[in-house]
């Protein structure tokens, strides 16, 4: 997390290349499913669970499988939520990795062409209208998702234990 996106450019372009994932929809999609933030939201939460909970799981005899996958993955929903609405932002977002990893114009995304739009003629001109129009529909996916996905981000954890 702390190394500059930068940084890492050329690395990643020979990665997707030596696995021949370069111009390719798995080499836009792959690379971005995971990412450090990710880990650090889903730690903080499982250390908010209470202790209490997994212990009455093992009193019910429940394993560390079924404690886990029936109790405390239903209870992380909204960290899991908030990661998904996350992730998507920044994978809709990212303009270098998709930048780097494809050349193909058939595999041109909306933030490339976006991007190309206002790098190209309207560069030199004064269409901001049409560069503003752009960037609001570069958006909408992004708002859609959200307000999709708000409804699941409460506290799940409440009522599990009672003190």
């Amino acid at each position: 997390m702390p190394v500059p996106g930068v940084v890492l450019l050329i690395p990643k372009f020979l990665v997707l290349n030596q696995l021949g994932m370069y111009d390719s929809y798995s080499g836009m999609v792959i690379p971005l499913l995971a990412d450090a933030a990710g880990v650090f939201i889903m730690r903080g939460f499982f250390e908010s669970i209470p202790v209490s909970v997994e212990e009455q799981a093992q009193i019910d005899d429940a394993g560390v499988f079924r404690t886990f996958w029936s109790i405390v993955l239903p209870m992380s929903r909204p960290a899991v939520m908030t990661i998904v609405i996350l992730s998507f932002q920044g994978s809709w977002n990212e303009l270098n990795h998709f930048i780097i990893s494809t050349q193909n114009p058939a595999l041109t995304t909306l933030t490339k062409g976006v991007a190309q739009l206002a790098s190209g003629q309207l560069s030199s001109g004064t269409q901001y209208p049409l560069k503003l129009a752009a960037a609001a529909i570069l958006t909408i996916p992004v708002a859609i998702v959200f307000f999709i996905f708000q409804k699941r981000i409460m506290n799940a954890s409440a009522g599990a234990v009672k003190e």
